[in-house]
């Protein structure tokens, strides 16, 4: 009996033990091993040439990231990234940015093997583009703060992080497919939406049949401001309170007024530019300054109604 209760402990301060370890910055040869046997388990294509990138990317197994407000792309050779590692990354910087109030930096993300540094390890999973680089955040509270989200993440198993010395980054394995499953169970049945030209917030949660206020908190939007192109999370409609969700977001569509601008023509912007920067559209604004056709002059103010 006692022998049986010694070896129980045994077991169970190896699995703590083990546990704990997952969860910390330092790397290890077996946290090497999980990633990179995760990418051959999935059947991930390692790049190995350029080509093999554009191939990916042709492919959909890659998707180009682009910086935003709250994401800065710094030397990256090839910024693209499985597309659930990009929702990731881009999630990430905006709670980063909400917490910090300054961008976050991501230094490396897809390498073939053919441009993997010399300290690189051979098998790297960055060929994959389920991996990217952080850069080290000079601000205490901040670098606190990454590093905390990044350690939670770590232990919900949806990725693995090690904080390099040189130089100094954090490597940030992501496994996506545990990630699709932790971050639907966060939001629910989710797709994703590119936004188009046009688009705004209200109008996308309104044919979603979900609140803009559900919108921002599943993208971590924190005002209106959308571009095209930009891919959005759309959360799951309520079942069971449907009409009031959508009464909540015809409300919001009621309470949102429009806004009436001005801006000054400058050299070489045409009515379609105009009309894409502030969501709307060419016959839109031609209705709203009497213009017959597209010619416009330097200097040139237009009335523009934004919503």
């Amino acid at each position: 009996m006692k022998i049986t209760t010694i070896c129980l402990l045994a077991i169970s301060t190896l699995i703590t033990a083990s546990m704990t370890q997952a969860q910390t910055l330092r790397g290890s040869r077996s946290s090497m091993e999980q990633q990179h046997g995760h990418a051959v388990s999935h059947g991930y294509q390692f790049a190995h040439t350029s080509r093999d990138v554009d191939d990916m990317i042709q492919l959909g197994n890659l998707q180009r990231v682009r910086p935003t407000p709250t994401m800065a792309i710094h030397n990256v050779s090839y910024p693209y990234l499985q597309p659930a590692v990009k929702t990731l990354v881009e999630r990430l910087s905006a709670q980063y940015y909400n917490a910090c109030g300054e961008k976050m930096t991501v230094t490396s993300m897809t390498r073939p093997i053919a441009r993997q540094p010399s300290n690189a390890a051979n098998d790297s999973v960055h060929p994959t583009g389920m991996a990217f680089d952080l850069r080290v955040p000079s601000n205490s509270r901040c670098r606190r703060w990454l590093e905390q989200t990044l350690l939670s993440l770590e232990g919900s198993r949806v990725l693995d992080v090690t904080r390099e010395r040189r130089p100094p980054h954090y490597h940030v394995a992501t496994f996506p497919e545990p990630y699709q499953a932790y971050l639907a169970s966060i939001l629910g049945r989710t797709h994703d939406y590119e936004v188009q030209s046009g688009d705004t917030l209200v109008a996308i949660a309104a044919r979603s049949n979900v609140t803009v206020s559900q919108l921002r908190a599943a993208n971590n939007v924190r005002g209106d401001l959308i571009r095209v192109g930009q891919v959005l999370t759309i959360p799951a409609e309520s079942n069971s309170n449907g009409n009031a969700t959508m009464v909540a977001s015809q409300q919001e569509t009621a309470t949102q007024q429009p806004t009436e601008l001005e801006h000054q023509v400058r050299r070489g912007e045409t009515l379609w530019r105009i009309a894409n920067r502030y969501r709307t559209s060419v016959d839109a604004i031609r209705s709203q300054n009497g213009l017959a056709g597209d010619m416009l002059r330097v200097g040139q103010v237009l009335k523009v109604v934004v919503e």
